[in-house]
């Protein structure tokens, strides 16, 4: 059986075609990104491999098989009901795989928002679902940044009423600023926030309450995921699926998520990242790695990198240097960009005379971040 390979401009409608081929046994294993050299290299039910920036910025090949790709769909279709997906998402993604997954599982096909996501499109996608799938619940999933273009165009009617004719919205790939949480519940929106990850085949945590079957524990004040969407691990990484899914003394298979937080009352909060990495419109971005990137343009050679709030991506870089200069931000974002992707380029420049530093010379990243 052949792979069916996509990469991050692939046409969503063809996504489909492979991913429900995958499932009914005619078609192979989907590839979305990354490299795998035959269909016959991957674990047997293979059904997808999702590239990914994963938690250390690095990116890495995840392997999603038929049951848990499966076992995530009909737990958050029981959760939230089943119905109609609108795919605003890159099919690449796990997000959007997952809603092309419940697609074809509830049997109902996915309507597809054409281009760039602006309102316009938005609108135009949620007519056609009203108009293809009459009576049915409809469902999609989106990222804040989506859901802030739709809150700042929240005086157009048509806008707001596109939205509240979703039976509910998912949004994740990053925490959810409280202030547009209240806007959008203000304005009759159904929101939904998810916590997952590809490792977890999607959003496993829907408003801090792991779903059915899902288990979350802390150890050493890390977040840990267990339940059957785990996935098989990463594709030709023994050592990595190794040190990120374990077991325990119970041969339960836990993922270690890197993520800091707490499960309290079953209920689970992040606080932030282990390492050293912010996530930026949903994708994971290595602050390290921005910053090797940047100290190469004259100015910034002890510039450090650090994360800061933004109500639009969650998170940004931001460049923190002790003299600034004319043109050193855009010499920076340009380095960045390069080296990382979009989501890498600082967003500004900060000076902080001195700059802080821990006793042994290296900067002391908290001091910095707590100043800004």
């Amino acid at each position: 059986m052949t792979l069916a390979v996509f990469d991050a401009d692939a046409d969503p409608r063809d996504v489909y075609a492979a991913v429900k081929a995958a499932f009914n046994g005619s078609g192979g294993p989907v590839l979305l990104g990354g490299s795998v050299a035959r269909a016959g290299d991957l674990p047997a039910g293979t059904i997808a491999v999702v590239t990914t920036s994963g938690s250390t910025g690095v990116p890495k090949s995840v392997v999603l098989s038929r049951a848990s790709l499966t076992a995530s769909a009909l737990s958050t279709m029981k959760h939230v009901g089943e119905g109609a997906w609108m795919l605003a998402l890159p099919a690449t993604y796990v997000a959007g795989l997952q809603m092309l997954v419940r697609s074809v599982i509830g049997g109902h096909e996915p309507t597809f928002l054409s281009g760039h996501f602006t309102t316009d499109a938005f609108i135009r996608a949620a007519a056609e679902m009203a108009r293809v799938a009459p009576g049915v619940p409809r469902y999609t999933s989106l990222v804040p940044a989506q859901l802030q273009t739709i809150v700042e165009e929240a005086e157009d009617p048509a806008v707001v009423g596109a939205a509240r004719s979703f039976t509910a919205i998912l949004v994740g790939g990053q925490a959810l600023p409280a202030a547009m949480s209240e806007h959008v519940e203000a304005l009759g929106i159904r929101v939904v926030r998810t916590y997952g990850s590809s490792e977890t085949a999607g959003g496993c945590v829907y408003d801090q309450v792991p779903l059915e079957f899902v288990r979350a524990r802390t150890v050493d004040g890390e977040i840990q995921l267990a339940g059957p969407m785990l996935a098989d691990g990463y594709w030709d990484d023994a050592a990595l699926t190794d040190a990120t899914f374990v077991r325990d003394g119970d041969d339960v298979r836990w993922y270690r998520t890197g993520d800091a937080g707490l499960v309290e009352d079953g209920l689970v909060t992040v606080t932030g990242r282990i390492d050293n990495v912010l996530i930026s419109g949903g994708v994971n971005v290595s602050l390290d790695r921005v910053e090797r990137a940047v100290r190469s343009v004259p100015g910034a050679e002890r510039g450090v990198i650090v994360a800061a709030d933004d109500d639009r991506w969650g998170q940004v870089p931001v460049l923190v240097v002790e003299a600034d200069r004319a043109g050193l931000l855009d010499e920076a974002r340009a380095v960045a960009e390069a080296a990382v992707g979009v989501a890498g380029r600082p967003a500004r420049v900060v000076v902080m005379v001195p700059l802080p530093t821990l006793t042994s010379g290296k900067p002391d990243r908290r001091t910095i971040t707590a100043r800004l």
